[in-house]
């Protein structure tokens, strides 16, 4: 498509009034966010100006099943939905009564879940990030579609807003390919202002988006003037049509001035020299009132238009400086949606029933939730057709439900992660798969910005649930990139839980309540336990529960209890430990008979500290055993903690022990074994804490 396609611009009168007076009242928001700046810069903001054009036909467009996903230059869209100035305040100004957030994130960040209105859920400050779970929510869409999970005869189209700088990230790419492989209803409405905060287009990229967007096949494109608001209108008009019946993915480039501060940390007259004056040329209010007037609209009629939203403004501000802040001691609320799953339940060792290795154990866990729950989908690379995963973790899975629910996806580790925000938006619930641990950087940024703060910062509108599967550990010349451990890195990300199932049962019950849990849950599952054929892991291999087993987040297992009379006499310990480091505590433990306690923590967090605690006061004498490198790791940390909280009952430090602190685990089998912990490392302590 392009500018040919809009032919007259022909808009109802009534609709450019509307405009007109929602442009004044964006304007007068910002004017008065610029008087008043010793209040509303506190905190900062960014503001449409020179953007309301186009921002105001994209809203128009909107309708209330639809999904959108806005960047922070976008009040005129909130404005154009229905929000009204008072609630924008609220935000401004971090009140407690902000829709969107309960004044815990910017101005511009809506989050919103309301009768009504178009669904738009929390995402990060959106340079370039919103593009991966906006897809992920035409993606989802798409899917609950294809299998008549929609209700009513509606056919939802996700509004993507981006800035022009925003589009040279490389998730922006990842997004742009899943939706034309996948032939998404998705608009991309890309605002080019030609600047990023003080850097120029020609700076920044090579092309705008337009050209860039030509690189997609199956992107359809469209050019328009964003300042002028009737060609704007009429141009998203066909972009929202082309998505909703089409329900592929269209562009709109649109071509706008930026007449306030980048942001009001960044002020214009800092950089910006003659281009604001050059900029104001293109104002969309001055070019919208002429257009009114040409229409025979009255001079008084305009006028009237702007003492409306002038005064409601003006009322609004006064109003929201006056409205309550937050309450302090709800500052840690919402950092994680109420889980159904409490209890265990289930038969976990039914009789009759053979053992199972933990590869089959999860891949049966998976095939009961396919069964159970339409909405559910499982994807990552390489886990549909005809391969079912590289480990068989996914094996037949795509043949029995077919490529829509079981398939294989790019090498797109922040795609496989972040889509699943937006899959969790429209009511899909995702299982993904990163290949390899060692893979899963690519998508951290999605995992921190999107997925972890999403139920917080959005008052625990949208949780986001999201299972997302990790092969991890080392063994047998996995090398450097396929072998690394990585759940500390984890750790340090709030908002999101860790499970790290150590044998087949708890793999079956762990994976069901993660699925459950309205949470991001990431299943760390130890390679070297998916087969028992590791000397010394016989055990992970477990009769397997039925398929209504369920296994609570949080609760930790005494997988070996010391006797009572070593207990007595002061020959006992603990040991702390996770995944493979069970299987070293065991064989290290068959040299010191009676005086060893296990405890496998399965879910590092939430972490079961109450057993942790009861295990330690017990004995008086604890080790952490972990197979990362152990310094400033989970270990390290949580022994501190021990050190605290059971100072004490301690007979002895509390031990570490872990793998050496080297960078990377190295290919050759014998230099692994140097590296990583064995129960002759774990013997030795033992020996030296029993004696101390």
């Amino acid at each position: 498509m392009s500018r040919d396609t809009l032919e007259d611009f022909k808009v109802d009168v009534s609709v450019l009034k509307k405009a007109y007076r929602l442009m004044i009242t964006a304007k007068t928001l910002a004017d008065t966010y610029e008087d008043n700046k010793a209040i509303c810069s506190k905190y900062v903001h960014s503001t449409s100006r020179g953007h309301e054009a186009i921002q105001l036909a994209a809203a128009f467009q909107l309708k209330p099943y639809d999904y959108a996903s806005l960047y922070y230059r976008d009040d005129s869209v909130l404005l154009g939905i229905g929000m009204q100035p008072y609630e924008l305040m609220l935000q401004l100004m971090a009140k407690a009564d902000d829709p969107f957030s309960g004044g815990r994130t910017y101005y511009g960040h809506p989050s919103l879940r309301r009768e009504g209105f178009p669904v738009i859920p929390h995402q990060s400050s959106a340079t370039g990030m919103q593009a991966i779970p906006a897809t992920g929510m035409a993606h989802g869409i798409a899917y609950l579609e294809g299998q008549g999970l929609l209700n009513g005869e509606e056919k939802p189209v996700v509004l993507c807003s981006l800035g022009d700088g925003s589009v040279t990230e490389g998730e922006v790419a990842e997004a742009f390919q899943m939706a034309v492989l996948k032939g998404l209803p998705i608009v991309y409405l890309v605002q080019d202002n030609d600047w990023g905060i003080s850097a120029t287009g020609k700076e920044m990229r090579a092309m705008d988006a337009y050209e860039y967007a030509a690189g997609f096949k199956g992107m359809e494109r469209l050019r328009v003037n964003g300042s002028d608001f009737a060609e704007s209108f009429e141009g998203m008009r066909i972009a929202f049509e082309y998505a909703r019946e089409v329900r592929k993915p269209i562009l709109v480039h649109a071509k706008v001035p930026l007449l306030g501060h980048h942001t009001s940390g960044v002020r214009r007259e800092w950089y910006r020299g003659d281009n604001l004056q050059q900029h104001a040329v293109n104002d969309p209010i001055p070019r919208l009132k002429q257009t009114l007037l040409s229409l025979d609209v009255t001079e008084d009629e305009i006028y009237t238009l702007e003492q409306e939203a002038q005064a409601i403004v003006a009322a609004d501000y006064q109003k929201a400086l006056d409205a309550p802040n937050p309450e302090p001691a709800t500052f840690d609320q919402h950092e994680f949606a109420p889980t159904p799953v409490t209890e265990e339940k289930g038969e976990r060792a039914p009789a009759g029933a053979e053992k199972a290795i933990m590869v089959d154990a999860a891949l049966h866990a998976v095939d009961d939730i396919l069964r159970t729950y339409p909405e559910a989908l499982f994807y990552g690379q390489d886990v549909g057709g005809e391969l079912g995963g590289v480990f068989r973790e996914a094996a037949l899975l795509a043949k029995k439900y077919g490529d829509a629910r079981v398939f294989n996806t790019p090498i797109q580790e922040a795609y496989i992660v972040g889509s699943t925000a937006g899959m969790s938006a429209v009511g899909a619930k995702a299982i993904v798969e990163i290949q390899f641990a060692d893979y899963i950087w690519p998508g951290m940024n999605q995992l921190v910005e999107e997925l972890s703060k999403s139920c917080y910062l959005s008052m625990g509108k949208f949780p986001i649930q999201s299972v997302i599967r990790v092969p991890i550990g080392a063994y047998g010349g996995g090398g450097p990139y396929h072998s690394g451990s990585i759940e500390s890195t984890l750790l340090t990300i709030r908002g999101i839980k860790v499970v790290y199932p150590s044998n087949a049962a708890d793999m079956k019950g762990l994976m069901k309540a993660a699925f459950l849990d309205p949470n991001p849950v990431i299943m760390l599952e130890h390679k070297g336990l998916y087969w028992s054929k590791v000397a010394g892991t016989e055990d992970a291999k477990t009769i397997e529960p039925d398929e209504n087993y369920i296994l609570p987040l949080g609760k930790a297992n005494v997988v070996q209890y010391a006797d009572e009379a070593e207990v007595k006499i002061g020959n006992s310990m603990t040991i702390i430990t996770y995944g493979m480091g069970v299987y070293w505590a065991k064989t290290a433990s068959k040299q010191f008979p009676g005086s060893i306690e296990i405890l496998d923590l399965r879910t590092l967090n939430p972490l079961d500290f109450d057993a942790v605690l009861a295990s330690v006061r017990r004995h008086g004498k604890a080790l952490v055993l972990t197979e990362e490198p152990l310094m400033n790791s989970f270990a390290e940390s949580l022994a501190g903690r021990i050190s605290k909280e059971c100072f004490q009952q301690l007979d002895a430090p509390v031990y570490t022990l872990g793998a050496a602190n080297l960078p990377a685990i190295p290919l050759n089998v014998e230099l692994e074994k140097m590296m990583l912990p064995n129960p002759d490392k774990v013997a030795a302590i033992i020996e030296e804490l029993l004696n101390y």
